[in-house]
């Protein structure tokens, strides 16, 4: 395949940044996206250029380090696919590919396709399961847990906060990742003692982050690669909604 590739590049978040052209030749339609992105590092080495700086790490998409918007969509054309799980394949012969980073005011660049998203870290560290010791970890199964509940933490538990939520939906919102993060938690017995705590902790922290409110677009669903749904928002806005309430009757009580 011959490939003509627009990539962002940019030195960090201080610089302005733009779009520079490259030409590949004789790219596998069964090489990945990242490995396509590996020849020509390894072309703008040959040439002493300076290489693109992208973030990844497994390779498996389980991970979600492979953050990039592919001609306007967060990890590609493919749904239900991180970029690195992303072939070729899926595009043609002498096609253009867009490629950029995140784009979202919580996210900032740091070079070029990379981004910082230590604000989900900091949104995780504000909802932590439990804030007192309480020994080491129970046996499996010994606290009986419903199947249904179960099986909606699991699907809660399958985001990997990639932020492709976040780059795909116009207000930069992160409502569909602290949803699941904080669900996956307060859904099970284990997680329910300190469920209010939680949900405003996470909520506090997403706000502070600089990441925008949602307005049901429904764009993070559409791109999220393990299909974490909406209805986890609205889970969380009851959750939330319900903690402020309590916490207000028991200062006024």
């Amino acid at each position: 395949m011959k490939l003509h590739l627009r990539v962002w590049r940019q030195k960090n978040n201080d610089t302005p940044g733009g779009f520079a052209d490259y030409d590949l030749n004789d790219v596998s339609e069964e090489s990945s996206f990242l490995e396509m992105l590996d020849i020509l590092n390894e072309e703008l080495i040959e040439k002493g250029d300076m290489p693109v700086a992208f973030d990844h790490d497994c390779r498996e998409g389980i991970c979600g380090m492979c953050s990039l918007t592919i001609d306007g969509n967060a990890h590609g054309p493919e749904r239900a696919t991180t970029v690195c799980q992303l072939h070729m394949r899926s595009f043609k012969d002498g096609d253009t590919i867009t490629i950029e980073p995140w784009r979202a005011k919580a996210f900032p660049v740091i070079k070029d396709l990379v981004v910082d998203r230590t604000a989900f870290d900091k949104v995780i560290q504000a909802g932590g399961f439990i804030t007192a010791r309480t020994g080491s970890a129970p046996d499996a199964n010994e606290i009986p847990i419903p199947k249904p509940i179960a099986d909606k933490a699991m699907d809660a538990a399958a985001c990997i906060g990639c932020g492709a939520c976040v780059a795909a939906c116009p207000n930069g919102s992160a409502m569909l990742f602290t949803s699941a993060k904080s669900s996956q938690l307060n859904m099970l017995p284990q997680g329910k003692a300190e469920k209010d705590t939680r949900v405003i902790g996470m909520v506090g922290a997403m706000d502070e982050a600089g990441f925008g409110n949602c307005t049901n677009y429904g764009e993070c669903q559409s791109v999220c690669p393990k299909e974490i749904n909406l209805d986890f928002i609205a889970k969380m806005n009851r959750d939330y909604a319900g903690a402020k309430v309590r916490r207000f009757l028991n200062k006024a009580g």
